[in-house]
């Protein structure tokens, strides 16, 4: 027959596989820091502290994980991603090759080649034909960009 302690570590060993069976299928790093206090709630929970004692060193370690070990792995990972076109355009200065109005969802500019929607940051602005203007974000299939001052 099993005890309450008995379903305190079932729990404790079901979430721990739960977070990493999430991690193993997610491209990036999700649940390894929870997975991490998991794992300290199940071995202080087999050497008999409280359940309350294994709640707060669940959430204890999980932060510590994630404040100290996420900005690294984030780095390492980021270090070896290698930015799609698209991404590569953003900062870009471009040249307006139809008027720019989102009120008339008008605008098109040629960039590496290839023809975009462009639409202004803010609503207010028009940009004509030949103004230069400086990529900000990207949304969808849009280009999002201001005007370049100077």
């Amino acid at each position: 027959m099993l005890t309450q302690d008995s379903y305190i570590t079932i729990g404790w060993l079901v979430l721990l596989i739960v977070l990493l069976v999430i991690e193993i299928i997610t491209v990036g790093l999700t649940s390894i820091w929870a997975a991490g206090g998991a794992l300290a709630a199940l071995v202080l929970d087999v050497v008999g502290v409280s359940f309350i004692g294994q709640v707060i060193a669940f959430f204890v370690v999980t932060f510590v994980l994630l404040y100290f070990t996420r900005p690294f792995a984030v780095k390492f990972i980021n270090a070896q991603r290698v930015k799609t076109n698209y991404e590569g355009i953003i900062g870009k200065t471009i040249r307006i090759a139809e008027k720019v109005d989102n009120m008339s969802q008008t605008g098109m500019a040629v960039v590496n080649g290839q023809e975009w929607t462009v639409r202004a940051e803010q609503d207010k602005d028009i940009l004509e034909p030949g103004t230069i203007a400086k990529v900000v974000n990207i949304s969808g299939v849009k280009l999002i960009v201001k005007k370049e001052e100077g």
